[in-house]
């Protein structure tokens, strides 16, 4: 049941992208690239994220509190909902509120997702589980650019949003009707829930979070600005993007696996999990920021900045499959939720900050020296933000292991608890 369930989260995170990049597709060339410009376009992208990183503040807090099932059933049917408005929107303002909205139900998945993983695997497992499930990320944007292109010119912009919505509300019922949590996690994941500011509190919580403002704003960056790239730089059309914008996300669709299977391999020859996951995140972070830093220097036309682009994804994909693991290694199965929920704020203001930053540096640098400089520049950037957060992680966040003070808080809330119960008996 362990690989049902694994596959209900990797399909959600696969809907989740189709969501999240329907608009950015749809925007790149035609009526909707005239309507939004690109720092219009940038600013649209952090109304979304402003709601990620509010929404990240309470909803694994929430997930952790409801349990699985129902927080998971319930993210999904809020950014669905919020999906199918955008076929109503016709101004860059609505597009706004409702990509607000979905940012609002997408935060949901990975802390619901991340609390599956821990319910159903064990440590020594935990990162190939994350790696399957995120996967759905690149997955959804390897079919995004093709099923997009498609439904867009055969039926129109407004009814690849409704139709991507309504397989979101199937899901939605198959989930409701399968899920549930193993028994021998029951009683743990019932203690209760340790607050946010707490968890904050920890040395881990907190420099986990910070790292992410940088690193995950890389991965939004490749996936929001991948359409318009190859339509400002290289004049390709919706069609064309459809078809080659998703060799990226296949190779950063293994990464995903491999990341995970890589850590598992050196952990089953005798390295220990906490010194595994690092030796694999910096592996993996240090590809993905040489590749951008140094693509500059290669890249000579779309099929090279394709190759680059992929080799970043690979690198942040296979580096995010190890870091998903992180919070199931520190504190208990009743704030795995909670702490990535947390830890996603980082990523939703690093998406916030930076994709403004991005169209708006997009806008300016190509006027006075043309789109191909722009987009390189913002590439170095983008390579140096990820050493930033890459030595957060390997420095900063402290040793893998379960966190001391948390388990005793938990372990006082579990026999307070237990006491309340004896006396009311």
């Amino acid at each position: 049941m362990r690989w049902v369930m694994i596959s209900f989260a990797f399909f959600a995170t696969v809907l989740n992208y189709l969501h999240r990049l329907s608009f950015n597709y749809l925007s790149a060339e035609g009526p909707l690239h005239d309507l939004i410009p690109d720092d219009t376009f940038g600013y649209i992208a952090s109304a979304f994220f402003i709601a990620y990183m509010i929404s990240n503040g309470v909803s694994g807090f929430v997930i952790d509190k409801l349990g699985t099932r129902i927080g998971y059933a319930l993210s999904m049917a809020f950014w669905t909902t919020a999906g199918l408005l955008h076929a109503l929107a016709v101004t860059p303002l609505q597009f706004g509120i409702f990509r607000f909205l979905l940012g609002i139900g997408e935060a949901g998945n990975w802390p619901a997702a991340i609390k599956l993983t821990a319910e159903w695997f064990p440590p020594n497992e935990r990162s190939t589980a994350s790696g399957i499930f995120n996967s759905g990320g690149a997955a959804g944007s390897i079919i995004a650019p093709p099923l997009i292109a498609w439904m867009a010119t055969t039926y129109g912009w407004q009814m690849t949003f409704v139709v991507i919505g309504l397989i979101g509300y199937l899901w939605l019922a198959l989930f409701w009707f399968t899920y549930y949590t193993p028994k021998k996690v029951v009683k743990e994941s019932k203690v209760g829930i340790i607050p946010p500011s707490k968890l904050f509190k920890t040395r881990f919580v907190s420099w986990f979070t910070i790292s992410k403002v940088f690193m995950d704003a890389i991965w939004y960056f490749i996936t929001f600005w991948i359409g318009r790239y190859l339509a400002d730089v290289y004049d390709w059309d919706l069609i064309k993007i459809g078809w080659f914008a998703m060799f990226p996300f296949i190779v950063a669709d293994i990464g995903n696996i491999l990341g995970g299977m890589f850590t598992q391999f050196i952990i089953k020859k005798g390295t220990p999990i906490p010194k595994a996951r690092k030796i694999s995140v910096s592996i993996f972070g240090l590809m993905m920021a040489l590749s951008l830093l140094l693509g500059p220097l290669v890249i000579n036309g779309p099929e090279t900045a394709l190759v680059i682009l992929a080799v970043a994804g690979f690198g942040y994909s296979a580096y995010t499959a190890n870091t998903m693991a992180f919070p199931a290694d520190v504190v208990p199965q009743n704030a795995t939720a909670s702490v990535w929920g947390i830890a996603s704020m980082g990523a939703g203001l690093g998406g916030v900050i930076f994709q403004s930053a991005s169209g708006v540096a997009i806008k300016s640098l190509s006027v006075n020296f043309g789109y191909n400089i722009a987009y390189n520049t913002v590439f170095i950037g983008y390579g140096l933000m990820a050493l930033i957060g890459l030595a957060i992680v390997i420095f900063l966040i402290g040793p893998l292991e379960p966190d001391k003070k948390i388990l005793q808080y938990v372990k006082n809330i579990s026999s307070k608890e237990e006491s309340e119960i004896t006396s009311l008996d």
